[in-house]
């Protein structure tokens, strides 16, 4: 595979940014080599600087449900710049996108927008905290919400994959009142309830782990969650920026069939732009200014053009059988994938929720990060690289969650799962 433009590209890059990449896993410290550089996408395709055509399965890290370059919201942010790209000022936009919100996640009941996943964790946290008064949560290792000073602790993710401390530069004050478990642990949650009975203000978590893989919850432990977090006058926060609209319309919370207080969310409801938000309770949400004392502001918040291919993105999976045509062929391809590890005698571990999934290079079972770290990272490094040879774009980390699309057809998983077999082979 000639990668020679992208080389390049890197080169000069790394002369004005810092590893050449604004977010590090993109650097392909964890599976060697170096990244190629994306022209374009359109579909279930991306294209490098070098004209190599790949089947993504990254999707921009899950927003592109709808795949690359999707006409309608192509054409709908089209349209909604020419009037103006941002306003600093109340849209109607806005109340849709968070009425069409309210209407999908069970949850939800007020909504405000922000610009990403970080930001939307980060001020739940600061609403739980100033509607419970007090100080401490609680987060499970593993799990990442977002770079914010108080949840780089055990954080996962693209803090496991590159093997760095949680991060220099986090003072010792601001992660004093973050208690950490491992996930799927109740037990472990609820000895800290009961070394901190009226302290704990709220307890945030991935109701499936996306940030160690694909790692679902165990019969019972969001259900413990929500009790004890009820019991102990604590708030319990889901946060869905990766599960939401992903492992179903309504995201984990109607899977589980789980009532969390607050809800945060991304990815999918910015159609492929920026966007967060946090949501729930009415009762709570009414503590956010000007409504309520908790001060949270943004410039470019609720701008027209993430509302907009929010909006197109949210309508087009509600369509009747398009969510389920995902999952079908999200199933389908973890099939073809671990018959194909099978065949090649290469143990892997498979998870599936909606249309995220993983492969472990494990026996398994995986349950929670101390057994997600267990996995063949080198021998996921050869397969990823054989799957990069065979036009196949993975996410760069064995801890990293895939997506599919509706554009990820028949003949598209077809043609993953022939690379996969050509891959297994090479590992």
């Amino acid at each position: 595979m000639n990668l020679n433009k992208s080389g390049e590209l890197l080169a000069a890059a790394q002369q004005v940014i810092p590893g050449g990449v604004d977010s590090p896993v993109r650097a392909y410290r964890a599976v060697g080599g170096e990244p190629p550089f994306i022209a374009r996408g359109q579909g279930a395709y991306l294209w490098d600087a070098d004209g190599n055509r790949y089947i993504d399965y990254v999707l921009s890290w899950g927003p592109l449900i709808l795949g690359h370059a999707y006409p309608a919201v192509v054409e709908a942010l089209a349209s909604a710049a020419s009037d103006g790209t941002s306003y600093g000022a109340p849209t109607a936009l806005e109340t849709e996108l968070a009425e069409l919100v309210v209407e999908m996640v069970p949850s939800v009941e007020m909504v405000r927008f922000v610009n990403s996943g970080t930001e939307a964790t980060m001020t739940a946290l600061r609403l739980a905290r100033a509607y419970t008064g007090r100080h401490k949560i609680v987060k499970f290792e593993g799990c990442y919400h977002g770079h914010a000073d108080m949840l780089l602790v055990q954080a996962g993710s693209g803090v496991a994959t590159l093997g760095l401390p949680d991060s220099p530069g986090v003072p010792p004050g601001a992660t004093q009142d973050t208690l950490t478990a491992p996930f799927n642990d109740l037990a472990a949650v609820k000895d800290l309830f009961e070394r901190f009975p009226e302290e704990i203000a709220a307890v945030i978590i991935e109701p499936v782990a996306g940030n160690m893989g694909v790692v679902p919850p165990v019969d019972g432990f969001l259900a413990g969650l929500r009790e004890l977090t009820s019991t102990y006058g604590a708030l319990l926060v889901f946060d869905e920026v990766m599960t939401g609209f992903r492992v179903a319309l309504g995201g984990a919370q109607e899977v589980y069939g789980i009532d969390p207080d607050l809800t945060t969310l991304g990815k999918v409801i910015g159609g492929g732009l920026p966007v967060g938000a946090y949501a729930g309770k009415r009762e709570i949400m009414e503590t956010v200014a000007p409504a309520g004392p908790m001060y949270q502001a943004g410039t470019l918040s609720g701008n027209p053009l993430a509302m907009t291919a929010g909006l197109v993105t949210l309508k087009e999976i509600r369509k009747p059988g398009v969510f389920d045509a995902m999952v079908s062929q999200t199933e389908r391809l973890c099939e073809g994938v671990g018959q194909a590890a099978a065949k090649a005698g290469i143990p892997v571990y498979q998870t599936r929720v909606g249309t995220m999934f993983c492969t472990y290079f494990a026996e398994g079972p995986v349950t929670d990060y101390a057994s997600a770290t267990k996995s063949d990272t080198a021998g996921f490094g050869r397969f990823f690289q054989a799957m990069l040879e065979g036009g196949i774009y993975l996410a760069p980390s064995q801890y990293e969650a895939g997506f599919t699309s509706t554009m990820h057809t028949t003949e598209v998983i077809d043609a993953t799962i022939a690379a996969a077999q050509n891959a297994f082979r090479k590992v």
